[in-house]
């Protein structure tokens, strides 16, 4: 008998089981516009009835180095969460509705426990952001990755009113900001963090529990927050923390962000790193989120409503300063972003 699929490294049968075991947790995350099921070509959806004129918002990423960790320590279950909050998350800024999410999964091996493992958390992320997972694809390559790694990247598909589009065209001095807790650093600055773990005494369970804290999912929050009060901009605060991400909603160099440091507390973790790893303030505030996960501009008159709205559907926000002109000087304890 000549070669076969099965010798050259790829296991088709494998992949067939995972499909199997992973149809529960996708047939959870159904959506009454969907066409078709797992298992097909491509999926078919029609688009919420409800929209006078939809607009698709699309966006992909991935997990990072975070996955490095979650693959020495045995901790697959979460990083599906991670994978779905940084799409999702990403899509909800401009004020869509997140609509349908796409997985890949690589690995040189196909292990389907673990492989199951990481789906159905890619499952449950759906279902907290309310999306479908409607497939994606999981690729065996032997000898494309080192044995027992694995990457992931994500797509998700939101939909938003064209009228409802936020672009930070309302912007205004005097707007606002509200920040709402992180879990923890999230899916970002993960290549300094094995870096200071690498040259840190061996950590203990608390500090890897922390870490592997998945990503927070704020979709739900925000679209009850969106059609209560009016909203201005918005930030998904990831690679390149604070400092980086708030700019990216300003429409021009007229207004710039002031930020009270001490106006929200960091989470433990975070004091650790930058201990442990010497990490300088701004490098810190450039790199992490610092305990703020995404931020939300919007005029001083909806901010009490605003609060009220977000603690209700299980936030902690905190005021955490406003929009200026540009050139507006820092006062102490204070940072001007943009």
């Amino acid at each position: 008998m000549g070669l076969t699929y099965r010798d050259a490294g790829v296991d088709i049968d494998a992949g067939d089981e995972l499909v199997r075991r992973i149809g529960p947790a996708c047939k959870a995350t159904h959506r009454p516009e969907l066409l078709s099921g797992l298992g097909g070509f491509a999926a078919l959806a029609s688009l919420p009835t409800r929209y006078r004129e939809p607009v698709l918002v699309t966006g992909t990423d991935g997990v990072g180095t975070k996955l490095k960790l979650a693959i020495d320590h045995n901790r697959h279950d979460t990083v599906g969460q991670d994978l779905v909050a940084m799409c999702v998350n990403d899509v909800l800024v401009t004020g869509a509705e997140p609509f349908l999410f796409l997985d890949y999964y690589a690995t040189g091996k196909l292990e389907v426990d673990i492989a199951e493992r990481v789906i159905v958390g890619i499952a449950r992320g759906c279902e907290l952001a309310g999306c479908a997972l409607v497939g994606g694809e999981t690729a065996e390559m032997p000898g494309f990755y080192a044995r027992g790694d694995y990457d992931l990247a994500g797509f998700c598909i939101g939909v938003v009113e064209r009228s409802a589009i936020i672009d930070g065209s309302r912007l205004a001095a005097g707007d606002v900001l509200v920040g709402l807790t992180s879990s923890g650093p999230h899916s970002n600055g993960y290549s300094l963090i094995r870096r200071i773990l690498e040259s840190a005494p061996a950590v203990e369970p608390e500090q890897l529990d922390a870490l592997m804290q998945p990503t927070r999912i704020y979709a739900r929050s925000v679209l009850d927050l969106l059609a209560q009060v009016p909203v201005h901009g918005m930030a998904h605060i990831t690679g390149g923390g604070i400092i980086e991400n708030l700019p990216r909603i300003f429409r021009n160099d007229r207004l710039q962000a002031r930020v009270r440091l001490d106006a929200w507390e960091r989470p433990a973790i975070f004091d650790w790193l930058q201990r442990a790893g010497a990490v300088d303030e701004t490098e810190m505030l450039r790199t992490f989120n610092c305990g703020l996960g995404f931020i939300i501009a919007l005029p001083q008159a909806s901010v009490a409503t605003a609060l009220k709205v977000l603690e209700a559907a299980g936030e902690t926000p905190h005021v955490i300063g406003d929009l200026v002109p540009a050139g507006t000087p820092a006062a102490p304890g204070e940072r001007i972003i943009g």
